[in-house]
């Protein structure tokens, strides 16, 4: 459809027409200095930015669990009191859980996704924007908590009763509650985000039959948290209000129900866990192809397990409650659920596998964190179909079986799938290849001390040692394995160390790596590397999933895919809009530039959610009507707002 007030035919070009790309440069680079990181709402500096803050997490979070794992190297150690332990015990899972493990997936996704759709920028940049200075300002809210000595101490589960205000008086608990629903606004704000860019936002001819498989893992992640985060955004507050206006959602004397906590929050949770592996296995899935040489097997298939997995995933949570005396009919189903489910994933497994059996493996650092991925996915799948068994969910919750299948499925699978894409994409991403020594030295360590550590946690909770304690009795058998793990700790943190030292060695003195040094075949690898500001001097059309591969592929010669000519979106920051599923051009979308908005609303925010902790309700009130002024200027109409439509052509 054509409107006519706004229509315009775009121009079809070569990509070295001269003056495109310097025109281009100048329309969409980020301004120099403090103004430019403050307004900035380049989907590529901002995925670094959460690349580099959500690992800057990451060792803050490995650190605290470096103390713990002191604590308990031998029995009757006295290293931390009880509430310090607690207090590391909790912000340890937090910042792993929350603030690490998807918001690394979401640099990725933020510095990828138009680079792989074939677009200039993100559908909604300053939102993109706001979402990462919310992430950021979350974290340092939590963290806040440390420096007034009140971290959360009730376990990242948070369990009430307590978690309520008669049994953790402090304000400890208020931080976590409102720090959530702080991170849970940057989520679900991203999630929409991703949603409306892989449906809007491509270039023409890439349909959902031709996404890469990232492109399916993420967009059906995201899918899920804008289902998942309201539940637990809702559960929280609840418990803030228990906490501060006395009233009664969780206290069964006044006719609430303590069990209701568990099951929004495991509403939520059972389907994190997915949020944060399903994009880890988009990674595997597209990079395995590149380091074996050939397509992956089973494309469709894989993208069917990956959305059944997201879908089952939510009918699975109560086996998290398997042991709180539910009915056995409602035991049953979930523990079905929670069998079934393993179906998808041993598909995925099944098709890495053939891929590298029927590929012809690159042995770089990047395949060997694949193969390692595909190790931890087997090893935390056993372990999770032996606690979907309820008989043996029984024998085993409260031990540290469950620790060592939480650790593998929540970390390990998603930190060896995100370190295979770091260096794979780092060459992208700076231009710069990771030193291959230092990365075989990484992955060894990082392996070996994962493995050490994890897996000995299996053999300590089968031994009866409980999850959740400070400290335990000398003699009781379990001082060896805790010691072997506290061991494999320190080695894995000596492996994450060693990426620190092959990042910035191979920033300063790494080999230059060109625009596509794994001869890759998705079309991030078109531009240069690092990209420049505007991606693409002209949008590309796709006739494939691997467009830079199609000489070779025989099954892919009926279609080619036109890089170095296309259409020329050349009148400020535009970006090309196309149908839903077939990807037709169809309309010509205005973007905004660089804004301060999106920083200057989560000044608001931080406001407002620190005057609810410490109840200066009037802060509160002026940071909410300042943050509905900052919205209205945000969303005023600008003079060169407004999409310009083109015909279907």
């Amino acid at each position: 459809m054509v409107y006519p007030a706004y229509a315009r035919v775009p121009e079809i070009a070569e990509r070295s027409r001269p003056g495109l790309a310097e025109a281009l440069e100048q329309m969409w680079k980020t301004p120099p200095g403090p103004r430019g990181w403050l307004s900035s709402v380049d989907h590529k500096e901002i995925g670094l930015r959460y690349l580099v803050t959500s690992f800057v997490f990451l060792i803050a979070g490995g650190i605290q669990a470096l103390i713990m794992r002191l604590q308990l190297a031998h029995g009757g150690n006295q290293l931390l009191t009880p509430e310090q332990y607690k207090e590391l015990f909790t912000m340890h899972g937090i910042t792993m859980i929350l603030w690490y493990a998807f918001p690394v997936l979401s640099g990725f996704s933020n510095f990828l996704w138009p680079l792989l759709l074939g677009a200039r920028d993100m559908a909604l940049p300053r939102l993109n924007a706001f979402s990462y200075w919310i992430f950021l300002a979350s974290g340092i809210f939590i963290y806040t908590s440390f420096a007034v000595g009140a971290a959360p101490n009730a376990g990242w589960f948070n369990y009430v009763p307590y978690a309520s205000r008669e049994f953790n008086p402090g304000i400890n608990i208020d931080f976590y509650a409102l720090g959530n629903i702080f991170l849970g606004i940057s989520t679900t704000a991203g999630a929409i985000n991703f949603i409306v860019t892989t449906w809007r936002t491509r270039c023409p001819g890439m349909s959902i039959n031709r996404f890469p498989i990232v492109i399916w893992g993420t967009l059906t992640a995201n899918a899920a948290n804008v289902l998942a985060i309201p539940v637990v955004s809702l559960a929280f507050f609840l418990l803030w209000l228990d906490r501060n206006f006395g009233t009664h959602f969780y206290n069964p004397d006044k006719g609430g129900q303590p069990l209701l906590w568990q099951h929004l929050f495991w509403m939520w949770g059972h389907p994190w866990v997915y949020v944060i592996v399903l994009p880890a296995q988009g990674i595997v899935s597209d990079a395995i192809q590149t380091f074996c040489r050939r397509p992956l097997v089973g494309y469709t298939a894989v993208v069917l397990a990956t959305v059944a997995t997201m879908i089952i995933g939510f009918g699975v949570w109560v086996h998290h409650m398997f042991a709180t005396g539910l009915p056995a009919i409602g035991l049953s189903i979930f523990s079905a659920a929670s069998l079934i489910i393993t179906i998808p994933s041993a598909i995925q497994v099944f098709s890495w596998i053939a891929t590298i059996w029927t590929g012809r493996p690159v042995f770089k650092t990047a395949f060997f964190y694949i193969a390692a991925f595909i190790v931890m996915f087997v090893i935390g799948g056993v372990s999770g179909v032996m606690t979907a068994v309820v008989s043996v969910d029984w024998q085993l919750t409260d031990t540290y079986f469950v620790v060592a299948h939480l650790h593998y499925v929540l970390i390990g699978i998603n930190l060896f799938g995100v370190l295979a894409g770091l260096y794979y994409w780092f060459p992208k991403f700076t231009g710069k290849l990771l030193d291959e020594t230092l990365g075989k030295v990484n992955f060894w360590l990082t392996f070996i001390g994962f493995n050490v550590a994890f897996f000995t946690m299996h053999i300590t909770g089968l031994m009866g040692m409980p999850r959740r304690v400070y400290t335990y009795l000398p003699g009781l058998g379990w001082d060896a394995p805790n010691l072997v793990t506290t061991i494999g700790s320190f080695i894995l943190a000596a492996g994450i160390l060693m990426l620190v030292v092959n990042v910035v060695y191979s920033l300063l003195h790494g080999a230059e790596a060109g625009p596509n040094p794994w001869d890759a075949p998705t079309l991030e690898w078109s531009t240069s590397s690092p990209p420049p500001s505007y991606n693409f001097e002209v949008i590309p059309s796709v006739a494939s999933r691997h467009p830079l591969w199609e000489d070779r592929l025989a099954n892919e010669a009926h279609g080619r895919s036109v890089i170095e000519r296309g259409v020329v979106l050349d009148d400020h920051h535009e970006t090309l809009g196309v149908t839903s599923i077939d990807a037709e051009p169809e309309i010509i979308f205005k973007m905004p530039g660089e804004s301060y908005m999106p920083f200057a609303l989560m000044l608001c925010l931080s406001a407002l959610f620190a005057g609810l902790l410490v109840h200066i309700w009037g802060l509160a009130a002026a940071a909410a009507v300042l943050g509905t002024v900052v919205v209205i200027a945000w969303l005023w109409p600008r003079a060169e707002a407004g999409e310009k439509a083109i015909a279907a052509s």
